[in-house]
């Protein structure tokens, strides 16, 4: 049986015969009939084709963003860290969402959730963002606005599952990415809040009840 060699390139990708791509007489030591310098590595070559098939599927979707004429309650969150010159800069920015906000006379303007700091620490010591996670799942916010995906967290993980979660509460809590233009609650999506690989298992034991009180979690 003839060994398969996982770096082979993809159907469709292979170079001519009578030409060898320099690539592979790099990784592989095989001599090449006519090596050009300018031949693409066919697994760039891959992916780049890749990038495009699903740019041309992202731009044939009609976009979705939250309905200025549905009823949302916004909270909007602010990673703040001013490199400008303005010492009121947080004051402007903050005027630049109410303005915004104010074109919609169905949206209900919440509150402002700001952290400080350059770059976003871990979500669970950002005090800020978990206030505003808090009034999200007492019902006080069903939309959140922030200006871009890394304000709130760098591992893309983290804004996944919290995404999901909000979205598959039993009134949506949906995230609007300006910079991104991403809506989480756009329709496009919702297939992935039915993805079974991000429940957990059934076999899983779950922790008991008074798992709290067992681990000296409580207050006497």
């Amino acid at each position: 049986m003839q060994e398969h060699n996982e770096h082979q390139p993809e159907a469709g990708l292979a170079l001519p015969a009578n030409q060898t791509s320099m690539w592979d007489t790099i990784r592989y030591g095989g001599t090449a009939q006519q090596v050009s310098p300018f031949a693409r590595d066919p697994w760039e070559e891959a992916h780049r084709r890749m990038l495009a098939r699903h740019k041309l599927w992202l731009e044939s979707l009609q976009h979705e963003y939250p309905s200025p004429y549905a009823h949302y309650k916004i909270g909007v969150y602010i990673r703040y860290f001013n490199q400008t010159k303005y010492e009121n800069y947080l004051d402007y920015h903050k005027k630049q969402f109410l303005d915004c906000i104010a074109l919609c006379p169905n949206w209900e303007f919440v509150g402002f959730y700001v952290d400080e700091g350059s770059t976003p620490p871990n979500m669970e010591s950002a005090p800020a963002w978990c206030n505003l996670l808090n009034d999200c799942m007492a019902g006080k916010i069903d939309l959140i606005i922030t200006q871009k995906v890394s304000n709130v967290s760098k591992k893309m993980p983290e804004i996944t599952i919290c995404a999901r979660l909000l979205a598959a509460q039993r009134h949506p809590i949906g995230i609007y990415f300006i910079s991104e233009d991403l809506f989480t609650l756009a329709s496009y999506y919702q297939e992935d809040l039915r993805d079974i690989g991000f429940l957990p298992d059934q076999s899983l034991e779950g922790l008991p009840e008074n798992w709290a009180e067992e681990r000296g979690l409580t207050d006497d």
